[in-house]
């Protein structure tokens, strides 16, 4: 059984696994992920690299209407494999895994996702000439107008 605080850790790094996959720091994210459960065996952490890549394959090849679901699941898959993990490990593996897991988890949160994100107003606009029209996509409230 996992403490509060360990379980905590697990619960933050399925999250983590999800949003990672889509950022550029994927490749990092997942090799420290794969470094630390693969216990420093070759074979272990390659199988983990799979397991990894197919989870942001999962998540990348997910139709619109199903990637909420995916990625659910994808999420309590990963936190499920670190709870076995962390059942099987010594305390002094756990308390240094754990430590591992929260550096990981804080490079995660400062990926960039592969787009741009605004907080606050951004105003767009673009002229056309003739009978020409020109079509915005944003989100939030719009307005549109033609000038």
């Amino acid at each position: 059984m996992l403490t509060e605080a360990l379980a905590a850790v697990v619960a933050a790094s399925g999250t983590a696994v999800v949003q990672a996959a889509s950022t550029d720091a994927w490749t990092g994210f997942k090799q420290r992920l794969a470094a630390l459960m693969g216990r420093g065996d070759a074979q272990s952490t390659g199988a983990e690299l799979e397991r990894l890549d197919r989870t942001a394959t999962a998540i990348a090849n997910a139709a619109p209407e199903q990637l909420e679901r995916v990625r659910t699941l994808q999420e309590g898959t990963w936190q499920s494999r670190l709870e076995v993990w962390f059942e099987s490990a010594s305390d002094e593996e756990c308390a240094r895994a754990a430590a591992e897991l929260q550096r990981i988890i804080e490079v995660a949160k400062g990926a960039e996702s592969p787009g741009t994100t605004y907080h606050g107003d951004v105003r767009q606009s673009a002229k056309a000439s003739g009978n020409a029209r020109v079509y915005q996509l944003g989100q939030g409230e719009m307005r549109i107008s033609d000038k």
